[in-house]
């Protein structure tokens, strides 16, 4: 239980937090006391006349004393010189526009001067010592044909010698049974040269389809088959097969084995296609021909093409050439060879 001392001074300690002008005396006389009202100002009387008095009777005040010096500064706005400004941007301008003439003389110098290098000029191939691109030691081509006008084709069969010196031709019907100095038959071919052949027991045609009645064939001239020759088969001459002259492979001779190679003798410049030209573009174009007996290429087939229409120039040019003919023996013959054009920018 508290007292009622106790609750009496609770009761005056409420009051002095509440009320700061209660009496004092239970504090101490230099205890701070807060200031809880603002302090009191003159009155509105006061206030008033002492404007007036102000307005009508200033104070003097003492002069004012600097103690600072001013220092010049540039002024932003100042106004420059028109005159110099326009100069100096003149020249500036002035120096621009001659680095970029001078430039574009330069530039042009040095288009002038590759145009000037990249000129094209055609020269002919070389073609003073021609040989194909893989000339063959053997003869290949050429051919060979026969017969007595029979009324059968002649028959399936084995070939006969193979002889580059024929004395006889070749025959499966022999008119004369006793000659006076019997010489073996026989075709011409090289002996290095592999020939169709089979293991019949009689002579004939090894690339005939037919296996019938002996005959030498319809064809004239001695020999054996459909052509004409003293050969073996459906060509002209002592060889064997398709194509002329002897030996076998059919169509032309191939430089080689006793088979000169032509020589060059016209030779046009090819003409460079615009294309190849924008293009810078260069190569060679290989063409297989043959050249006949007069000299004169034909059949011209592109072997190895080089595009950007060179292989169409590379044709139209070495029609117009002429060869001295190839020759067998001494005496002229068709070849078939292979011929390099070349173009080149220079």
């Amino acid at each position: 239980m508290e007292s009622a001392d106790t609750g009496s001074t609770r009761s005056k300690m409420t009051n002095q937090v509440l009320d700061p002008q209660v009496e004092r005396k239970h504090f101490r006389a230099d205890a701070p006391v807060p200031a809880l009202l603002p302090p009191e100002g003159p009155s509105l009387i006061s206030s008033l006349f002492g404007n007036v008095r102000d307005f009508l009777f200033p104070q003097k005040l003492p002069p004012l004393k600097l103690t600072s010096r001013p220092v010049p500064v540039r002024d932003i706005w100042e106004k420059r010189d028109p005159k110099k400004a326009a100069s100096y941007s003149l020249g500036f301008h002035g120096v621009l526009i001659g680095g970029v003439i001078l430039l574009t003389i330069l530039g042009a110098k040095a288009v002038k001067e590759v145009q000037k290098q990249q000129s094209v000029t055609l020269i002919a191939p070389d073609l003073s010592e021609y040989m194909p691109m893989k000339p063959d030691k053997v003869v290949m081509g050429g051919g060979g044909g026969g017969g007595d006008v029979s009324k059968i084709q002649a028959p399936k069969g084995k070939l006969p010698k193979v002889d580059m010196n024929q004395i006889t031709p070749p025959a499966i019907v022999v008119r004369n049974e006793k000659p006076k100095l019997p010489v073996e038959p026989s075709i011409m071919a090289p002996p290095s040269i592999k020939l169709p052949n089979n293991n019949l027991p009689t002579i004939g045609d090894p690339i005939a389809k037919v296996v019938g009645p002996a005959s030498n064939g319809t064809g004239v001239g001695g020999g054996i088959g459909e052509g004409k020759g003293g050969g073996l088969g459906v060509g002209t001459g002592r060889g064997l097969g398709p194509g002329e002259g002897m030996g076998f492979g059919g169509g032309p001779y191939r430089v080689g084995g006793g088979v000169q190679a032509p020589r060059p003798l016209e030779t046009p410049d090819p003409e460079y296609s615009e294309e190849a030209r924008k293009a810078k573009y260069q190569g060679v174009v290989v063409l297989w021909l043959v050249v006949g007996p007069d000299g004169r290429p034909k059949n011209i087939k592109v072997e190895r093409p080089l595009g950007m229409g060179l292989d169409q120039k590379a044709v139209e040019a070495v029609q117009h050439w002429k060869f001295e003919p190839a020759t067998k023996d001494g005496k002229p013959v068709a070849v078939q060879i292979n011929v390099e054009v070349n173009f080149r920018l220079y």
